[in-house]
């Protein structure tokens, strides 16, 4: 889709053309992308490109047009920017002559009109050859643009180095070839009414309306939203079907929308205002359109979700001073004692000590997190549903529904390796191999790749895997190092300070990894050689999701389901490095711990990686490119530099483009926090809510005056992301059933309610879960040095399932473990079925397509045939009546030559007598 920067407006962002190293053969589709190629730009006097000057005749005349968005004939738009970045030639350099530029440059090449290039030829610097073999690359490169019927305007140059712009435009002849070769729709003259849904649909839909109408941007909407144009791919031989009123905007120039999206759309003032989704594509293009309604359908669901969330939360805050265990286990009088946190130098200790941590588990670990997880896991399959159907919706109204997978041209990487390999194979002489296999890259010639691919990853999980185990280590060792102090506030704070310093590592070790990940996954994508863009950007973004996904998720994973798990039991512990006692749970169980860890991860990565990241990285490099570009100014002594920079010389300071990847995965990390753990920490969704308001005006705001202009992609969905979605969303019901099972203690107080209570109430619940041991037992060594109980200890308790020592099997494990252990996996399989069956209940009730949308389709299909026979035969009936208008043309002609005959018959007669006389003197002749 080819669109223009022009535009009345002031702001505007111009779009720079990749410009390649090697020969390339230039396809207009296929100049996209922003390229500062290092070299340097020639240009000459009175050298004519188009038939238009580029030297100093006409910039002497007028200069560039007003405001830099058109030729200097203030005529053509500028439609492309390519950008050059020369630099100084070796031998002026040592000759000091630097300041004569390339004007002066001992072997002039010029571009003349037939494309012909005269070349002096004589000794030059080495650089000075590389420097003149890259300018004739870059003169191939604009004569075969011109080949492709663009036109382009040079600057004028007589500096040493720097930047220099070439500016194109795209003329009709271009713009249509290349619709009809996208197979870009484009309106028809026909318009016809959007059936709309009637009944209460419609009156609720009014009443949304206006009660909405604050938070709508104000941006100009159609004169009859109700009217749509009949959309047909572009035909040249067909263009008299097209509502062409002027050539210039017949393919839409979006430039002028800008300043209206930094008003109502980028601004931080507007956060409250829905997204002038339309515009945004109008603009972008349809891949970002995309990406901004995925965005604010997901910040859109997450407020229902954040407000369930806020509910369960709250739920447990009533229902913390009547829960049964907190008040057993915080009961002094009934106090347990319990088995010492360490050896040598721990004490008994008492778990009324753990009262505050008990109450504050509630919180999280109550029967409203259960309901809570089902219903994020239905959430989560009602916007998937929600999704598929607005991105038909907007694939309708953006006539996307007809787009078909274009057949994509190869990577200059793949063709690079595809022409070594042909170059081998006649090298080595191998005739037996098929002209197939020598026309592209076969699995044996991407194995090396792919071994290192498999090897590099599994190194980096393995690295992931590291991390976490010497965080791990650091837990073991500082707990053990501040449990031997000698200050009482440092020893009884233990957990806690040992809990919130190793998240806190976590977090900056995932966030040094996430960039480092990012970068090896694009290197080992490039390793494989994938043949075009598409393959390239879909395996590069499974292996940064893989990647970054283990590295988000890790640490939440180990406190989760292994944290707690190979602890052993007192006389009988699990030690590491000869010393180290496995670490435990709290004493009110491991999801409050896992409530911590997930919400500290979580808040760091959006408040840092995804805001002031976001805002500071792009600040530094501008800023550093703008010192840059300063110090190399005042190097040049050239007086045109004094002029007002130009709007090529403006855009060309934003930032470059990268891509939506990072956009993406960023909301997928977010997405996977809010539904993979929801059952320990119901205010996910809130806190994703809040960051999700501020990410739409940021990312909005860089797009819109901090990024250069991306080009415009046209896709009908969000690809790959799509699938990604879907399976975090089946496997947050697997990790959520094992959480509320495995980690939480939602099990083990069912099992006991209805199993093991004399009254079928929570009564006695923390006396059930704990054990006892002998101290007797204990292995020598590892008593306490020192005790502060007043009575000698017998016995000591410890939460878990096993037999007393006064049992025949002492500290094996009881029945009741295995009874809660069958109730575990019970659940997991009732739950993970019966969510599965509710999200497939919901996918099937609500359909992918919406009832309207789909009418409306079969009825565009229809109209567009009948369209069709009315022009052709309107158009055979202009036919047959310049048929008939050109007989009786010709008999009217026919007719007045036998007038002029007859005229001239009684004009011989009255000359010479008489018609029979002329006749009969005419016989006998």
């Amino acid at each position: 889709r080819a669109e223009s920067i022009g535009s009345a407006s002031s702001i505007s962002n111009s779009k720079y053309l990749t410009v390649p190293q090697t020969r390339p053969s230039v396809h207009f589709g296929r100049i996209n992308g922003a390229f500062e190629p290092s070299g340097r730009m020639e240009t000459h006097n009175n050298s004519k490109i188009n038939n238009y000057l580029d030297g100093t005749q006409v910039g002497a005349r007028g200069g560039t047009s007003p405001g830099g968005k058109h030729f200097r004939d203030s005529k053509r738009k500028v439609d492309y920017v390519l950008a050059y970045h020369y630099r100084k030639r070796a031998s002026q350099h040592q000759r000091g002559i630097g300041s004569l530029g390339p004007l002066h440059r001992p072997s002039p090449l010029a571009i003349i009109s037939n494309g012909e290039m005269g070349k002096s030829h004589s000794e030059q610097h080495p650089l000075d050859a590389l420097e003149e073999e890259r300018r004739e690359q870059r003169e191939e490169y604009e004569r075969n643009l011109v080949e492709a019927g663009l036109e382009i305007e040079k600057d004028i140059e007589n500096k040493s180095h720097g930047l220099s712009f070439v500016r194109i435009h795209a003329p009709w002849n271009v713009l249509s070839r290349e619709a009809e070769f996208l197979k870009i729709k484009m309106p028809t003259k026909k318009m016809y009414e959007i059936k709309e849904e009637g009944g209460i649909l419609k009156k609720l839909y009014e009443i949304w309306h206006k009660a909405t109408k604050p938070l709508q941007p104000k941006v100009p909407q159609q004169n009859n939203t109700k009217m749509k144009s009949l959309s047909y791919p572009f035909s040249r031989e067909k263009i008299y079907l097209y509502n062409i009123k002027d050539k210039d905007t017949f393919f839409d120039n979006a430039t002028r929308s800008r300043i209206l999206l930094y008003r109502e759309w980028a601004r931080y003032g507007a956060f409250y205002k829905y997204q002038p989704i339309d515009l945004i594509r109008k603009y972008f293009g349809e891949k970002i359109g995309l990406y901004f309604a995925w965005l604010g359908l997901y910040t859109e669901f997450l407020i229902p979700s954040s407000v369930v969330g806020i509910i369960v939360f709250l739920y447990g805050c009533i229902t913390m001073e009547s829960d049964i265990p907190s008040k057993e286990m915080c009961d002094q009088e009934k106090a347990f004692t319990m088995c010492p946190l360490c050896d040598k130098s721990c004490d008994y200790w008492n778990l009324s000590t753990a009262c505050a941590t008990a109450r504050a588990s509630h919180l999280f670990d109550n029967p409203a997190t259960v309901f809570f997880s089902v219903f994020m896991a239905l959430w989560a399959t009602m916007f998937l549903e929600q999704w598929k159907r607005l991105q038909m919706r907007l694939g309708y109204f953006w006539d996307l529904t007809g787009l078909e997978e274009e057949e994509e041209h190869p990577r200059p990487e793949y063709e690079t390796k595809v022409r070594q390999k042909k170059l081998k194979n006649e090298t080595n002489k191998k005739d037996n191999i098929d002209e197939d296999e020598k026309e592209k890259l076969t699995w044996r010639d991407r194995m090396p790749g792919y071994l290192v691919n498999v090897a590099s990853i599994l190194f980096m999980i393995t690295l992931t895997f590291s991390a976490v185990f010497g965080v791990t280590v650091y837990r073991i060792t500082t707990a053990a190092a501040l449990s031997i102090s000698k200050n009482e506030s440092t020893r009884s704070n233990v957990r806690v300070t040992v809990t919130a310093t190793a998240v806190i590592i976590n977090l900056v070790v995932i966030l040094i990894l996430d960039e480092i990940y990012g970068a090896v996954a694009k290197w080992l994508t490039e390793m494989e050689v994938p043949k075009t863009e598409k393959t390239f950007e879909e395996r590069l973004i499974l292996k940064a999701f893989l990647l970054k996904f283990v590295n988000s998720y890790a640490p939440i994973f180990y406190v989760a389901f292994f944290k707690g798990r190979f602890v052993g039991r007192p006389g009988s512990y699990v030690y590491m490095f000869d010393g180290y006692r496995m670490e435990e749970c709290a004493p009110g169980g491991c999801l409050m711990e896992l409530c911590i860890q997930l919400s500290i991860i979580m808040l760091g990565k959006q408040l840092i990686q995804n805001n002031l990241f976001e805002i500071g990285i792009p600040y530094l490099k501008k800023l550093f490119r703008k010192l840059k570009d300063e110090r190399t100014e005042k190097k040049e002594n050239d007086s045109n530099h004094s002029k007002h920079p130009q709007q090529w010389d403006l855009d060309y300071m934003l930032e470059p483009f990268t891509g939506l990847t990072p956009e993406y995965m960023e909301m997928i990390i977010q997405f996977g926090f809010v539904t993979l753990f929801v059952a320990s920490f119901p205010l996910a969704p809130v806190f994703a809510l809040l960051n999700n308001i501020i990410e739409v005006r940021l990312d909005a705001k860089k797009f819109v005056s901090e990024l250069r202009r991306p080009d415009t992609v046209r896709e009908k969905d969000i690809g790959i992301w799509y699938n990604i979605l879907s399976g975090i969303g089946k496997f947050s019901v697997i990790i959520n059933a094992f959480v509320i099972s495995v980690t939480s203690d939602f099990i083990p107080r069912l099992v006991y309610q209805y199993a093991y209570s004399q009254n079928g109430t929570m009564h006695g619940f923390i006396n059930h879960t704990l054990s006892y041991f002998n101290v007797s037992h204990l292995k020598a060594g590892t008593q306490p040095d020192i005790s502060q109980f007043e009575q000698e200890v017998i016995f000591c308790r410890y939460k878990d399932y096993r037999e007393p020592p006064w049992s025949p099997n002492p500290y094996e494990f009881s029945k009741q473990y295995w009874s809660v252990l069958s109730a575990r996996l019970a659940f997991v399989i009732l739950f993970q079925n019966l969510v599965m069956f509710l999200s497939a209940l919901v996918d099937w009730m609500i359909p992918d397509i919406p009832k309207d949308i789909s009418e409306q389709i079969k009825k565009e299909k229809s109209m567009l045939v009948d369209f069709f026979l009315k022009e052709e035969h309107e158009k055979l009936k202009l036919i047959e009546s310049f048929i008939m208008r050109d007989k009786h043309r010709n008999k009217g002609e026919t007719k007045g030559r036998r007038n002029r005959a007859a005229s001239f018959c009684q004009f011989s007669r009255s000359q010479r007598g008489s018609f029979t006389s002329f006749s009969s003197q005419h016989t006998e002749v």
